[in-house]
């Protein structure tokens, strides 16, 4: 059995990635992993949680260990989870938005700008079948501080519609510690996602 799993310089989803697969093949009670960037530390902390390990994080330098323990009396039995975060629909359907860009369409970017943040205020009214919002390259800033689509995005967390806002994204951009909605999440997320889903919007 390992001591520890080093995921420094891994892409998203490896380190979750591994994790799940240390779990499925060796079901330890207690797992340490060494990641390099925030994002890393909070899918990893997040699948560990999910999975009912107790997690702990240290700094080591420019690395982080992220310490997962078992509850006691709480085993691995079951199938492990692919995704860290499963929540049901409020609805009949469960459908997914997956925001890939600030602008909306192709052509000129203020009018494309202006389409998309009219397109997120308008989405709740698709009512309780909405059930994700995915934010991923560019479509992150919407999740940050500053953007004024941040309120609208908190009322829909606050209806139960979950948001997911792509760590490597916002670690590419600058823009974690700026995060005011929504949870760090990875493509292993929404690949799963995108699954789970009775319909995907792609924008």
């Amino acid at each position: 059995m390992i001591d520890e799993l080093d995921c420094r310089g891994l892409g998203c989803p490896a380190p979750v990635l591994q994790v799940r697969n240390i779990l499925i093949k060796e079901a330890p009670d207690s797992i340490t992993v060494l990641v390099d960037n925030e994002a890393a530390v909070q899918n990893v902390s997040r699948f560990l949680e999910h999975q009912n390990f107790q997690v702990t994080t240290e700094i080591e330098g420019t690395a982080f260990r992220v310490i997962g323990r078992r509850e006691d009396g709480v085993g691995t039995s079951g199938s492990i989870s692919s995704a860290p975060v499963v929540k049901e629909s409020r609805g009949v359907k469960k459908i997914m938005v997956l925001i890939t860009s600030i602008h909306m369409g192709h052509g000129d970017d203020g009018l494309g700008d202006m389409l998309m943040f009219n397109f997120i205020k308008t989405l709740k009214e698709m009512g309780p079948d909405l059930w994700r919002v995915a934010f991923v390259n560019s479509g992150v800033s919407f999740t940050v501080e500053g953007s004024e689509a941040v309120p609208i995005l908190k009322e829909l967390a606050g209806e139960g519609v979950q948001i997911l806002a792509c760590g490597a994204c916002l670690v590419y951009l600058h823009l974690m510690d700026k995060l005011q909605v929504g949870e760090v999440s990875n493509m292993l997320d929404i690949v799963t996602s995108m699954q789970l889903a009775d319909t995907v919007v792609t924008i």
